[in-house]
């Protein structure tokens, strides 16, 4: 049987692969059968397509090397071409499947920008996506995420069809309806082996324990059950996101760089689970914190807005003031207005081109990467400059503002702010190439596609850049 005479166990129809596509290979089962049906999709459909075949050798296991010259040879027998890219430097002692995979994604995506191609494929399956569902369950069961906060079951979506990596290249998930099972008939059929990462049954990490309890009697059945709840939290998350959205888009605006202001009515709009959610999203991104707050903690603090109404559209005449991921929240007659704290903010440091600064910004030098330092424009010089007369409190302006990045041309350090000001860096006071872009700091690394619609809104709220198209021509905007 060849591959054209295969059961339809894939559809790639829907992917747009007009700029190339990069398939991560690691020459287990999964990937392998991908980058083979991926082949035989493009040969047939589009065949002057470039395609790239990536492995990464994570330099964790003495047989990784050689694993992936196996996957070498696979390609340049199908005539694909292929790189092996090494993770190397220390490891770290705990965390390690975490830095593991934002080292593989960082690999594979710099490899897509080398070659000028925006979209990379994974080979994750139906029983990836059920034990991922089951450990975000055990997770959600225990109270918290990874970072110790409460999420409010957003995780049990599982994996996305598509994940936005770094606000550039889409990672796409075309397998996630089918089983392993299959893929690996696909192989047998097709006479082509693959390897057995020994990690995959090491029960000191999370997911082989997962994999092992699933093997069991009742295995099958939780699978589906995790598979069924996945779907449906999708289908949730994407309308949550959608709400949320709608809420951003009504009662949000952004009076000056730094500064969001809520108008009132945010916290009365009626739909609490949309407000908690947008609330989280802006908290988040003006704090610059990749991660979205407590679920629980926020909903006490919009609850606290809520609380400090006296009519349905103004505050108390004493203000309310709140801090959450590094966010002061404050509550007065004229809105509610989130800005990032003055505490903890990045030191003196050299300005380095296409950096994220304070997770808020990303820093560009353009042509003039010299000799700049960059640092937080602080108090007394946000205290001198001129606020336009908006109705906005100028000391909540001159506040955001101070914790705004600014420059400094300076080839010495010689203190806190050494050498010749220049300005704010997105004035671009030297050059019109350099700039401090705003980032949507939770969706910043990975933007899974479910989360769209809020991703989009906010962007467009604070001036960050636009988000690449979708790699699915048939896949919603949310």
């Amino acid at each position: 049987m060849t591959l054209e005479t295969e059961p339809d166990i894939s559809d790639f129809s829907q992917i747009d692969f007009t700029n190339g596509v990069v398939a991560a290979v690691s020459g287990g089962s999964d990937s392998t059968a991908l980058l083979l049906l991926l082949k035989d999709h493009l040969d047939r459909t589009a065949p002057a397509t470039k395609l790239l075949a990536v492995t990464i050798d994570h330099d964790l296991r003495p047989g990784a090397a050689a694993e992936a010259q196996a996957v070498a040879r696979l390609c340049a027998g199908r005539g694909i071409a292929h790189r092996i890219l090494v993770w190397s430097g220390r490891k770290p002692s705990t965390g390690l499947p975490a830095a593991a995979r934002e080292a593989r994604y960082r690999l594979l995506a710099e490899a897509a920008r080398g070659e000028g191609i925006g979209l990379i494929l994974t080979g994750h399956t139906a029983d990836d996506q059920a034990e991922t569902v089951l450990m975000r369950q055990v997770r959600e069961d225990g109270g918290a995420r990874d970072d110790g906060a409460r999420d409010g079951g957003r995780g049990l979506a599982g994996m996305a069809p598509a994940t936005l990596y770094d606000w550039r290249i889409w990672i796409a998930r075309p397998l996630l309806g089918t089983r392993r099972a299959a893929l690996r008939d696909v192989l047998r059929r097709a006479n082509v082996g693959w390897v057995e990462d020994p990690t995959n049954e090491d029960e000191a990490f999370e997911r082989p324990r997962i994999r092992a309890a699933l093997a069991d009697g009742n295995g099958a059945q939780r699978m589906e059950d995790a598979l069924a709840l996945a779907a449906l939290a999708a289908v949730e998350r994407e309308q949550l996101g959608y709400r949320a959205a709608a809420l951003i888009r009504g009662f949000a605006s952004k009076p000056a760089d730094g500064l969001v202001r809520l108008d009132p009515g945010f916290v009365a709009a009626g739909d609490e689970p949309a407000a908690v959610y947008a609330l989280r999203i802006m908290l988040a991104t003006v704090g610059g914190v990749a991660f979205l707050p407590d679920q629980a903690r926020s909903e006490v603090l919009l609850e606290r807005l809520r609380a400090g109404l006296s009519c349905a559209t103004s505050f108390r005449a004493i203000p309310f003031c709140a801090t959450l991921s590094r966010t002061v929240v404050d509550a007065r007659r004229a809105g509610i207005f989130l800005r990032r704290e003055t505490r903890n903010l990045p030191p003196v440091a050299p300005a380095a081109d296409d950096a994220l600064w304070d997770g808020r910004r990303k820093i560009t030098l353009g042509d003039r990467p010299g000799a700049f330092l960059i640092a937080p424009l602080g108090a007394a010089r946000a205290a001198k400059r001129a606020i336009a007369e908006d109705g906005t409190p100028p000391s909540l302006v001159r506040a955001a503002l101070a914790a705004e990045p600014a420059l400094w041309r300076s080839s010495e350090y010689l203190g806190e702010y050494p050498g010749e000001f220049l300005g704010l860096v997105q004035d671009s006071p030297v050059s019109s190439r350099m700039a401090a872009r705003p980032v949507v700091a939770p969706f910043s690394r990975f933007l899974p596609s479910f989360d769209l619609a809020p991703a989009r809104t906010v962007a467009a709220l604070i001036g960050a850049p636009l988000v690449p198209a979708v790699p699915f021509s048939g896949h919603s905007p949310g």
